[in-house]
Formats: structure tokens, sequence, C-alpha cells
């Protein structure tokens, strides 16, 4: 069975006015103190106003959605002692009044000199997808399969059509507010591993990056695990929808995994192509249309993620997870993406939606 493991940022926000809140510390205290949560589980991030989580490695979904549930339910209450709210949400759906503090780290202080801006604005969270690979060279010919295949998973993943308290009129604003880091978007095509190394090398040498954990691409090799990880989706409000999206992923490994040790062609869309894909994922989520992956036409979001079931129908039911995923993606296609739910409450009022994405992401059950 292939392994995988999950990493989630949440936001923190104030309960009354839904504005973020610079509490990670207290948050992080009142978490030592929850038995639920174990060590290394619970990570600071870039902002004080944000936390993160990392489940174990798991074999199964099962196993997947219990420990979000169990890692949400325990940090939310966590939250409430330090006197915020936790909230996956893909961003802010109002502004600080002030801009965050940056976490006290060296790396992090030196993101914020280089880029300021840029730094004060990553009011933004996602999810990451961790799947374990047998080796960089296979790791790499994954990456070049899975690249035509990040606009879809955008879509459906879309949750942050808010910012500064209006409608952007996008479902995932943020992948455009991703979009401005100089390494971002979807990954190139690689040679090989040797190609992929010599690039990364030539990247570092220019200064422009300082780590290679600036590499934002979409989809990326892990440098701490055997693994590759698609960072493509906004962090989702639902557990089980997180659950259905590591499912997607991990059959999209795993299909490439198989059509590489068969030797069949591999896509190659234009990177303006691919570009203007992911662009119009990001603009318009599961409302309108998708450009197919394989043809670079549009078509109904419905129809393309259709296709995307159909090519990784094989991986799911090797897995024993086509019934789950299946019964989630339905849901999705019937009730629409978290960002429509966001806007719809936003019509009732900020209240409405603080009580959404609080109870939302905390909830102990599916």
């Amino acid at each position: 069975m292939t392994t995988m493991g999950v990493e989630e940022e949440y936001l923190l926000l104030d309960p009354d006015s839904g504005r973020p809140v610079p509490l990670a510390e207290r948050v992080f205290a009142a978490a030592g103190l929850q038995p639920a949560l174990g060590t290394g589980e619970v990570h600071p991030e870039l902002l004080q106003v944000q936390v993160e989580i990392a489940t174990p490695v798991c074999g199964t979904l099962e196993e997947v959605g219990g420990h979000l549930l169990r890692l949400r339910h325990a940090l939310g209450g966590a939250a409430e002692e330090a006197g915020c709210r936790l909230a996956a949400c893909g961003a802010a759906p109002f502004a600080p009044v002030v801009p965050s503090p940056v976490t006290d780290t060296p790396r992090y202080r030196a993101l914020h000199v280089s880029a300021p801006r840029l730094v004060d604005e990553q009011l933004i969270s996602g999810m990451h997808v961790h799947v374990a690979v047998p080796d960089r060279g296979t790791g790499v010919a994954v990456l070049n399969r899975l690249r035509p295949w990040l606009p879809v998973l955008v879509a459906m993943a879309a949750n942050s059509p808010l910012w500064d308290g209006t409608d952007t009129g996008f479902a995932s604003w943020r992948t455009v507010v991703f979009g401005r880091w100089p390494v971002s978007g979807p990954p190139p095509l690689f040679a090989g591993a040797a190609d992929h190394d010599r690039r990364l090398r030539d990247l570092l040498a220019t200064g422009v990056i300082r780590d290679l954990g600036q590499l934002y691409w979409q989809a990326r090799l892990s440098e701490r695990y055997p693994t590759v990880e698609v960072r493509a989706m906004d962090v989702q409000l639902r557990a089980d929808d997180a659950v259905m999206l590591t499912g997607i992923v991990r059959a999209l490994v795993v299909t490439a995994l198989r059509e590489e040790e068969a030797g069949l062609p591999l896509p190659v869309p234009p990177p303006e192509l691919l570009a203007a894909a992911g662009w119009h994922a990001a603009r318009h989520g599961m409302a309108d249309t998708l450009l197919d992956p394989r043809t670079h036409r549009p078509r109904k979001a419905g129809d393309v993620v259709g296709g995307l079931m159909e090519h990784i129908t094989p991986a799911l039911e090797e897995a024993g997870d086509a019934r789950q995923v299946d019964s989630l993606v339905h849901r999705l296609l019937q009730e629409g993406t978290a960002a429509d739910r966001q806007r719809r409450l936003l019509r009732d009022g900020p209240d409405a939606l603080l009580r959404l994405l609080a109870t939302r992401t905390t909830a102990s059950s599916w």
C-alpha cells in the first residue's frame, strides 16, 4: 500500500470580528496541554496568525480522516482557550487591523526583509499531500505526469473567494496570491533527476530564493521525506473533503507510477496553456468550465472531473478507496466547493460566515 500524509494550515481568527489575530504562541502553549496532540504534530507558520498540523504517515484514507478529525478538534479547543477561533479557509476573509508579526526565526525574518509586502499579505492557508515514491528519479517522473491535472485540483479544492471583506471574483484567491512569488505555479518539465537537481542548484545560485523551501511549485519533491508533495489545494473547510482530495492525489501518483513503468507517452502541455488552465481554475473553481487536460479546450467542469476520475479509477479500486472518493466527488458536484459556501454565507453577514468557518473546521464527525 502506498503511504501518504497530510499537512494543513489554519488561520486564527478573532471570535467577534473574524480578523486574523497573532495568537499562535498562546495556541501552541494551550496545545501542549491537549492529550490528543502528539509531539511534532503542530507547527508554527510564517505569520503569527497561523498554525499548521501534520498527520502521521498513513496507509488508508480512514487513518487520514481519523487523524484530521482528532487534530482539528484538539487544536480548535486550544485556539478557544487562547481566545481565538481555528478556521480552515484558504484566505483570510477579513484583513487584520495591523500586519501580523512574523514568527521569530532567522528564516522567516529574512523572508520578510526580502519581500515585506508579500509576507504581510501571506494570509493564505493550503493543504499539502505527501505520497511516497520509491526514489528521487521516480519522483521526478511522477511530477512530470501530474502537471496536467494540477489545475483540476485547484478547482475542486477552491476555498478562498474572499479578501479584505469583499468577494474577489476568484474561487481560489490563494492561488493568485501564491503566484506572486518568484518560483510558483506548476512545476516545469524535467528531463530526469539530474536535470531537476541541476536546475534547483541554479535557482539557489541566483540568490533570488534563499532555500528550497521557497520552491512554491504546486507539486514538488519533498526535501524532508521520500515523497512527492502536492500543494495545489486550498485547505479544506470540511475534513472529509480533505480526505477526498488525499485519495485523489494518491491515486494520481500511483497512476503516474504505473504509466511510467509501462512506458506510456508523457503528456507535455504547452506551458502557456497549463498556466491559462491554472488561472481559469482559480478564477471559476467548479462553477464554470475547466480546460480539459488532454485537449486544452473548455469543457464543463463536471465533465473534466469525470475524466479525472476515469483516469484514476484503477488506482482508487486497488487501494479500496473508490466508493468513498466517488461519493464525496458526487457531493462536490452537487453542492459546489467551499468557495461557493463562503460566498453564500457572506450574503447573510460576517457573523454567519464566521460561524460556518469555526463550526465546520472543528466538527468532530464527517
